[in-house]
Parts: C-alpha cells; sequence; structure tokens
C-alpha cells in the first residue's frame, strides 16, 4: 500500500512540478519588496479561497469526490508555491529551486522533527544544493508523502463523510493554504 501511495503521490507532485514550471510567470526582478508583499499576500488569499471552495465541493459530493481532493489540493498548493516563488525573483525552472519548493512543502507539513531536519538542510542551501543529485527520482518520496499523509490525514478523512464533509473541506483546505502560504513567506 505505501508502494502504492508513494508512486501516486510521487507522479502528482512530479505533474506538477514540471507544468507548473510552465505555466508560472517569470521571476519579477523590478518590483520592490513592498510590492512583492502585497501581491503574494493577494495571491495566498485567492489560493485560499479557491482552495476552500474546492473543499467545500469535494466535501459535499462524499467519498468519490472526496478522494478527489487530495490531488487537485495538491495541485493547488505547489502551484502556489511556484507563484510566490516567482513573484520573490526565483526562477522555478531551476530545479533545485523546485527542490527547495518542495522543502517548503515539507516545512508546513510534516511532524516537528522533519521540519527540523528540513529547516537545517535549507538554512544551509548553497551547500545543501550543491550535493543534489540532477535527477529528482532520487528525492526521498516515500518520507514525503508518510509526512504529508500524517500531517493532514484528520481533517481530510473527517471530509469524506457524508453532511460533514463540505463545511469540514472548507475549513480544512483554507487552513492548510493559509499555512503553506505564511510558511512560504517566511522562508
Amino acid at each position: 500500500i505505501h508502494v502504492a501511495i508513494t508512486g501516486a503521490i510521487k507522479q502528482m507532485i512530479r505533474g506538477v512540478l514540471f507544468g507548473a514550471k510552465y505555466t508560472t510567470a517569470k521571476p519579477l526582478f523590478d518590483k520592490s519588496l513592498e510590492i512583492r508583499e502585497t501581491t503574494v499576500q493577494e495571491r495566498i488569499k485567492s489560493y485560499r479561497n479557491t482552495a476552500a471552495i474546492e473543499g467545500g465541493i469535494t466535501g459535499a459530493g462524499g467519498l468519490l469526490l472526496g478522494l478527489a481532493d487530495f490531488p487537485i489540493l495538491i495541485g493547488i498548493k505547489i502551484k502556489l508555491l511556484f507563484d510566490i516563488a516567482s513573484i520573490y525573483g526565483y526562477d522555478v525552472k531551476d530545479y533545485k529551486e523546485r527542490v527547495y519548493i518542495l522543502h517548503i512543502f515539507e516545512l508546513a507539513f510534516s511532524s516537528h522533527s522533519h521540519r527540523k531536519e528540513i529547516y537545517l538542510k535549507m538554512d544551509n542551501w548553497d551547500d545543501a544544493s550543491k550535493t543534489l543529485p540532477e535527477d529528482i527520482e532520487q528525492f526521498d518520496w516515500r518520507n514525503f508523502q508518510q509526512e504529508y499523509r500524517d500531517y493532514i490525514d484528520l481533517a481530510k478523512m473527517a471530509q469524506l463523510v457524508p453532511v460533514i464533509g463540505a463545511p469540514v473541506g472548507i475549513i480544512a483546505n483554507y487552513s492548510l493554504i493559509k499555512k503553506l502560504g505564511i510558511t512560504a513567506e517566511r522562508v
């Protein structure tokens, strides 16, 4: 089961990672930090509202639509991170920047001990990025999916319950995107 889940998450995230690099705007270089911060806040708000609506719709649809929420929400989260990186002037076409984006994702949605490990890696990114393999296949997908799954399990499982699924989906997705946005702004 772990192998199947890991494979599914790996393929979903790889698809979003490589697709988003083509759909993300070019990095902003000519804007002030104040304008960038305002733009990031607006983008987080937009994605947060989109994710809340998506969570409500899929939650109202019961188990079948609730299962669709997982890949859709991952896509929304990764796309938000790509947009934030671009606003701050980072080139998301760079493989190392995409791995850094995955680490931001991990910071937001992992256990305390794993967050600490990831933060230390990110804090020394210039050195850590030099040791990255050239192939994203070498990324620790199993640990990534386990940390993410364990972090969001309860909220997303409750979203599958008829009647309460819609409000749970709205609140859970809103909160998850808000947390991701705050995490991305701070690193």
